[in-house]
């Protein structure tokens, strides 16, 4: 049905030409080429060739008319490219997710396909789509660095193993190693790649990727692993870290504050006096005892022992380097 027309139109012409005309009942056609980008010979042309092509149109000429795209003549969003599908089950991203991912234009091109069929209901209600939107960058975050995640994606459908240099957070130089990797994590505005290294799971953030290289073998995959499995278990992990415990009396002033800036990591045991909260803040180790030296002398370290003395190692090196 489609050859004879898409020699002179191209595929994004032939569907923004498509959609245009199901947005309204009746369009001229000045508004269809100012829609569409382009002039109104080449709008009359195209028309022609759509009509030609066995699409139901109504073209009434003079001042009252327009053109019409009569019933059954709406386009079918099963005819979405596999790309556009593919894109289309890629959930929770948001605009710039996309276009870091290189998948932008082809979401752009589904979404309006599928906008395209959105009819208001009888009691006038929005389409969910039309009230919702979603920036999932976190406040205050600076520009992406790092290695684009768009980079890896090719080698990453083709399901090979990768050597990667990878510099940890504890570690000043990058060193290389090989993974086999289940995909791209975007959690919390960053991007992380999901790998297995030495048979074990990890998270690797691809800001601190400084290269990589494909391997020619195939990725070797735990039984019953799957990119979502493993990455709900390594943020799990993460965010219910016990490895170390600090507790602490805080200022009841200061608690809604502890409570945006340290999130889960908060738990709040009990009333120490009218004015200080007991407080415990689930830390990975005892460095971890810096967090709480935004609060200043809102808060007190009571227990551990090394926390409380490494509290105080900081808090002496701060006073020594300003007085």
């Amino acid at each position: 049905m489609f050859p004879e027309i898409l020699d002179p139109v191209t595929p994004d012409r032939f569907f923004s030409l498509l959609l245009a005309l199901q947005s309204r009942e009746t369009m001229t056609t000045a508004d269809l080429a100012a829609q569409v980008g382009v002039s109104v010979r080449t709008v009359l042309r195209d028309l022609q060739w759509l009509q030609e092509a066995g699409f139901p149109l109504l073209i009434r000429r003079g001042r009252w008319g327009g053109v019409t795209l009569l019933c059954g003549g709406l386009l079918d969003t099963s005819r979405l490219t596999p790309g556009e599908r593919d894109h289309l089950a890629l959930y929770g991203l948001d605009d710039m997710q996309r276009e870091q991912l290189g998948a932008a234009a082809d979401t752009q091109r589904a979404h309006k396909k599928m906008r395209s069929t959105l009819r208001l209901s009888n009691t006038d209600v929005l389409p969910l789509s039309a009230v919702v939107t979603a920036d999932n960058r976190p406040w205050f975050s600076g520009d992406t660095e790092g290695l684009p995640p768009a980079a890896l994606v090719g080698d990453l459908r083709r399901g090979v193993r990768l050597r990667i240099c990878y510099r940890r957070s504890e570690d000043i130089e990058a060193t290389w190693r090989v993974i086999d990797p289940y995909g791209l994590l975007a959690k919390a505005g960053r991007w992380y790649l999901v790998a297995d290294s030495a048979g074990r799971p990890r998270l690797h953030a691809l800001e601190r990727i400084v290269g990589w290289e494909p391997v020619r073998a195939a990725r070797r995959m735990r039984p019953d692993a799957t990119l979502e499995s493993v990455a709900s278990d390594l943020t799990a992990h993460w965010d219910n870290a016990e490895a170390f415990q600090i507790h602490a009396e805080l200022d009841a002033s200061q608690l809604n504050r502890a409570r945006r800036i340290l999130g889960r990591r908060l738990t709040i045991r009990d009333t120490a006096g009218t004015q200080r909260v007991g407080i415990t803040v689930t830390a990975r180790d005892v460095e971890d005892v810096r967090l709480l030296l935004q609060f200043g002398n809102s808060v007190t370290v009571t227990g551990p022992a090394e926390a409380r003395e490494r509290i105080r190692e900081i808090a002496t090196q701060i006073l020594q380097k300003y007085s």
